[in-house]
């Protein structure tokens, strides 16, 4: 049972509201959450409302002391006073935030356009089209749904997403949809090279060779993963995305001037503003993981809004759900008698089929030694 911020009795709500049906037939449509508003609903369903505590939309703006750190890349040149400059700020904003957003990243910004306008162009070319693509077998190469925890969340979400495994075995051409097809491929080479160089800054962030993070192969797998999140007629009752963290080592994300994502700091949301030409990077709980808590993932969720649709492309470096028995555990160059590790071992398909059955909390804690 979804808890709701209705007036419904709980005698109501137990016998004449059957969740499950009601999300079997929402899934059925294939039309997810777009469907829904292209029929013109004035009134959310009931499964999409949200625990009235989880529905504060405080957030801190425009205070230059909780504001998420901008680092510039442009000047990064081995050796160079510039780049252990960033490669301190790097740091600072994995320990203190868990967030950042970057700027002169070397992705040209009609690239970063494209991208946007193919996810788009998806989502609004014409159903029975998209319905092909419509599946919950995330090992597909190409996965479209609406919510991929509906089964298993409390409450769903007002998002339609589609998400393909680029890294480390990309799709085909023809495997991937036309409409976007051609920005996906040439979108996700650029973040592949970007994410190298992400860790690489990562790595001597830790006082490690520059390239230990990539030999331990957490830039090896891709996931793109494009949201939809089209205007709510209600969105006092629901959630763009609700509150989570990311299960995965590092995430790339591009979003458009809508806005609406907020980030969990010192127990106070605080927004994320659109950066013309921007990525938003943040630590995900494996590398929290690895880094025996030196990084923070930190919780984030994004709000639902009359204004949109608004449209994200997040790139998660994981190999995720694809194959793999390599083991994970705290760095051990990182470990001492005085800070001994946290966490035990895991695969990642261990650590992300959690997620898949337990919904969007963090699984870190399940992973406590």
């Amino acid at each position: 049972m979804v808890a709701s911020s209705t007036d419904e009795s709980p005698e109501t709500s137990k016998f004449e509201y059957d969740r499950l049906s009601e999300i079997k037939a929402f899934d059925e449509t294939k039309a997810g959450v777009k469907g829904l508003v292209d029929g013109g609903i004035a009134k959310i369903p009931q499964y999409f409302h949200h625990p009235s505590n989880d529905l504060s939309k405080t957030s801190v703006f425009g205070d230059t002391q909780l504001s998420i750190p901008v680092i510039d890349l442009k000047d990064h040149t081995e050796d160079s006073i510039p780049r252990k400059e960033i490669v301190e700020r790097v740091r600072e904003a994995s320990e203190k935030w868990g967030f950042f957003q970057i700027v002169n990243h070397g992705i040209p910004v009609n690239v970063l356009e494209e991208m946007k306008n193919g996810a788009l162009e998806f989502f609004e070319q014409e159903d029975e089209i998209k319905k092909e693509f419509y599946t919950r077998d995330v090992t597909r190469k190409f996965v479209y749904n609406s919510n991929i925890d509906l089964y298993t969340a409390s409450a769903a979400n007002w998002f339609d997403s589609f998400f393909s495994y680029v890294a480390p075995n990309p799709p085909k051409p023809e495997e991937l949809p036309e409409a976007c097809r051609d920005e996906m491929m040439l979108y996700s080479k650029e973040v592949i090279k970007l994410g190298v160089y992400l860790f690489e800054l990562l790595s001597e962030a830790l006082g490690l060779d520059s390239n230990h993070l990539k030999e331990m192969e957490c830039a090896e797998g891709l996931v793109a993963i494009c949201h939809y999140y089209p205007p709510c007629p209600e969105p006092e009752l629901t959630m763009g995305l609700a509150k989570h963290s990311d299960n995965d080592f590092l995430t790339v994300l591009l979003q458009d001037h809508i806005g609406g994502l907020q980030v969990l700091h010192n127990d106070q949301w605080v927004d994320v503003p659109p950066v013309p030409g921007a990525l938003v990077v943040n630590i995900g709980d494996l590398l929290q993981l690895i880094t025996n808590d030196k990084f923070k993932s930190v919780e984030h969720r994004v709000l639902a809004n009359h204004e949109g649709p608004r449209v994200s492309v997040a790139c998660f470096f994981s190999t995720s759900f694809q194959p793999s028995t390599r083991l994970y555990g705290p760095i051990k160059e990182l470990l001492s008698k005085d800070n001994p590790p946290i966490y035990r071992e895991t695969t990642v398909h261990e650590f992300v089929s959690y997620l898949a059955t337990h919904g969007l909390s963090c699984p870190l804690r399940r992973f406590k030694l």
